[in-house]
């Protein structure tokens, strides 16, 4: 018994240590599984190598040195426009063959207005671009980013602040302008390379706010030079022979740099052809020795001066194969002449051919124009003339085109009518407030003013007398000098009594921001009934 009892408990003993060994794998089984699922859902690629960020290097190139060298040169501008001014950039070449042409571009943001009543349409604003040519605050861009515009704002690349602006002088034939800001610290000023010196396939790179995008960088090459209007299906203009690039230039690079290699501005970027109002690869931009030209006069005297004899010149497909049958190599032919002009008193007649001016030989039509251009006016200039084959001097005194051509919208552009109230800077014998209206007030004006009548300002002329006595944009004037005012008609009626050194004084509602009032957009709970407060703003007339 005793050896079937000890036989019973090892068999006992082993059925344990068996059941206890299963219990251990099994145990061991389940953690390694679960361990290997967690691993198989946390990794999808157990046998991948992480990635790393390598540290911060530097490649570099000599793009990246020439946008860090004019990122503090170039600037953004935004104007606003009166609704009732046409974009230069609406006006459009013919359809077809020929490419839609954006003579001068639009800054973005400068479409067109629709037929809406001028006192009721607001401003709207627009962008270009310009560069710092000194570092006291001058800025060289196109004439057509501040034509008509009520107030210029400058941005300089990585400051916030707004910096007001204002027009030193333009020049409507190569459609350039210079404008100044005020800024209490040094600018840097871009550097400025020769650009007869520009070969086709040289770089070029175009520094602009397109768009709107500020510190935009794009890149091209050379592709012509010496581009007429008249080759591209724009308006002939006799200082405007173009650089084409096809860096990419859209709306909003107006004014802005072109750029060699070195980061010297070779040009200013002012046109595009384009059949999308978009970059297609050709872009124009003014040579910048015709810029400094321009600049340099503007500074001096506050616009610019040129020469003109009065004639015009003859066209040809083929212009040396002209000569070449007249029997000359160089020289300007003689289309037309003004009557009583300088070269008709002089003797110059049609057909005969100018080949040097003061024993200078001129080359062709352009060299002609720009050549007398150059001319002092006032003074008399030798005229080497071939007629009918044979060689005469002739003495022609030189007059000023802006002055000889004062009507002829081509040479000095076409003024845009004035709005009801212009600014002071409009010349004229009347005296200027400097607001531009929009019209008689709406129904939510109304419940402001306890007069019930008024009239609601668009906006207010930059450095006018209305902005130096504090009218604001949305104001509401009701009464000038006690004298109710509802129509831009009764503001010319006071206007009319008043002269120069009278003193003024405009009675004035002014909706509260944020409590609805001229916008509509108030966002309180007490937006719907409008908010304002009521002013006085006097001061004294200043001279015209």
């Amino acid at each position: 018994m005793k050896l079937i009892e000890k036989m019973r408990r090892q068999k006992l003993t082993s059925s344990l240590l068996v059941l206890c060994t299963l219990a251990v794998g099994i145990l061991i089984g389940t953690v390694i599984t679960t361990q290997w699922g967690q691993a198989s859902a946390q990794s999808g690629a157990i046998d991948a190598t992480p990635l790393t960020v390598p540290p911060i290097t530097t490649i570099g190139n000599e793009f990246t040195q020439l946008a860090k060298k004019l990122e503090m040169s170039v600037v953004a501008i935004q104007v606003e426009i009166p609704a009732s001014a046409a974009g230069a950039g609406e006006q459009q070449g013919a359809e077809g063959d020929i490419p839609e042409f954006f003579r001068r571009f639009l800054p973005e943001g400068g479409e067109a207005p629709g037929p809406r009543e001028q006192a009721e349409a607001p401003p709207r604003t627009a962008s270009g671009t310009g560069f710092i040519v000194d570092k006291n605050g001058y800025i060289l861009t196109n004439n057509h980013v501040v034509e008509n515009a009520l107030k210029i704002s400058v941005k300089l690349h990585g400051d916030s602040n707004d910096y007001k602006a204002h027009v030193i002088g333009t020049d409507y034939e190569t459609d350039l302008a210079v404008i100044k800001i005020d800024v209490r610290k040094t600018l840097q000023p871009v550097s400025i390379a020769n650009s007869d010196s520009v070969q086709v396939g040289d770089w070029a790179v175009a520094i602009g706010s397109p768009f709107g995008l500020e510190a935009t960088v794009t890149a091209g090459i050379v592709s012509a030079t010496g581009r007429g209007a008249d080759q591209i299906g724009g308006e002939v203009r006799a200082f405007q022979n173009f650089i084409q690039t096809d860096a990419a230039i859209n709306p909003g690079n107006s004014g802005g740099p072109l750029l060699n290699i070195k980061g010297d501005v070779i040009g200013v970027n002012t046109m595009i052809a384009t059949r999308t109002g978009g970059s297609e690869g050709v872009g124009f931009a003014l040579p910048i020795n015709m810029g400094v030209r321009v600049y340099n006069d503007i500074i001096k005297d506050g616009h610019v001066t040129r020469g003109s004899v009065g004639v015009g010149l003859a066209n040809a497909t083929r212009y040396d194969t002209m000569l070449k049958a007249l029997g000359v190599d160089h020289g300007a032919v003689i289309e037309t002449i003004r009557a009583g002009g300088p070269a008709a008193e002089g003797g110059i007649k049609s057909g005969d051919i100018i080949v040097a001016i003061n024993g200078k030989p001129v080359k062709d039509n352009q060299d002609l124009i720009a050549r007398v251009a150059d001319l002092p006016v006032g003074k008399q200039a030798a005229f080497s003339v071939d007629r009918d084959r044979k060689m005469m001097d002739l003495r022609v005194l030189i007059q000023n085109r802006a002055e000889m051509y004062k009507d002829d919208p081509r040479i000095v552009g076409s003024s845009r009518q004035q709005d009801a109230v212009p600014g002071r800077t409009a010349k004229s014998s009347e005296i200027q407030f400097g607001f531009r209206v929009r019209g008689a007030i709406t129904e939510q004006e109304r419940s402001m003013v306890a007069s019930g009548h008024g009239i609601a300002i668009a906006s207010v002329v930059m450095d006018s007398f209305a902005e130096d006595v504090g009218l604001e944009d949305n104001d509401i004037i009701d009464a000038i000098n006690r004298q109710p005012v509802n129509s831009i008609d009764d503001i010319n009626k006071v206007r009319g009594t008043l002269k120069a050194g009278d003193a003024v004084t405009f009675h004035v509602i002014r909706p509260v921001p944020g409590f609805g009032g001229a916008n509509g957009r108030g966002k309180s709970r007490a937006a719907a009934v409008p908010q304002s407060v009521t002013l006085y703003l006097a001061g004294t007339l200043p001279e015209n």
